[in-house]
């Protein structure tokens, strides 16, 4: 016998081998267990088709009056007044101004400037090239130009395809009040005006020649205006005054104020 003992005999290798395969998945098993948080996508937007609200724009010229609603769709009944004539529109340098009703012009709205209709007026305009029309409410006064009845705002122009054109030839067809119309007051507006003097000077030939109307001097957009309110305020004898004034280049306009 060997005096030295017996050293003991490494296990074989392809014996392990298994062994410690499973060994590794046990650990790489228990690495990747852990708690997972699933994804929850946010809601899609919500697509709302409702117009915004409507906030008039600060104004320094007192209180101002709320914008018009928006004219119906269907108009019943036949129109009181047609009328055929040329229609411009109007935006900037009139958009977030006082208008003519007192309230905030906005040029996106449906809405029309007209001399003689009453405030609030529904009116149909159809453009007579294209046969496109729309449905506007009349806000302001004007236009103060010769040969034109109407201006409309920039959303109507663009409706009735007279935006590009600038003018057109339409059919103007108003309808009737709820309530009936009041009384209307008139004046003649006479301008305008480059220069604030000439202005002045016709103010005061016209205080002196219409001794008991109201002759008032004004700045517009587009110049200096001057407008004759005359003591008694219905249209017979806003046309008289307006008859009777002949200036070069200053057309005398009758218009309703209310």
């Amino acid at each position: 016998m060997s005096p030295f003992p017996k050293k003991n005999t490494p296990p074989n290798l392809r014996t392990l081998a298994p062994l410690l395969l499973a060994l590794l998945l046990v650990v790489l098993t228990g690495c990747h267990h852990k708690q997972q948080t699933a994804y929850v996508p946010p809601p899609p937007p919500i697509n709302s088709t409702s117009r915004p609200a409507y906030r008039p724009a600060p104004s320094t010229q007192g209180s101002v009056a709320p914008r018009p609603a928006l004219p119906p769709d269907d108009l019943n009944g036949k129109p009181v007044s047609t009328e055929i004539g040329l229609a411009s529109w109007y935006g900037p340098p009139y958009h977030n101004r006082q208008a003519a009703d007192g309230s905030i012009f906005d040029q996106n709205a449906m809405t029309a400037a007209h001399r003689t209709l009453p405030m609030g007026t529904t009116v149909r305009v159809t453009n007579l090239a294209t046969n496109e029309s729309v449905v506007v409410k009349i806000t302001d006064r004007g236009p103060f130009v010769q040969g034109r009845v109407l201006d409309l705002s920039l959303a109507a122009a663009k409706a009735t395809g007279i935006y590009r054109a600038g003018v057109a030839k339409v059919k103007i067809e108003a309808f009737a009040h709820n309530t009936a119309d009041p009384a209307g007051r008139w004046c003649v507006q006479i301008g305008a005006f480059l220069d604030q003097s000439e202005a002045v000077q016709l103010k005061n030939d016209l205080m002196r020649r219409y001794a008991n109307a109201k002759v008032i001097e004004f700045a517009g957009p587009t110049g200096h205006w001057v407008r004759i309110n005359p003591a008694q305020s219905d249209r017979q004898h806003a046309e008289q005054i307006a008859d009777s004034i002949h200036i070069p280049d200053a057309e005398p306009y009758l218009t309703r104020l209310n």
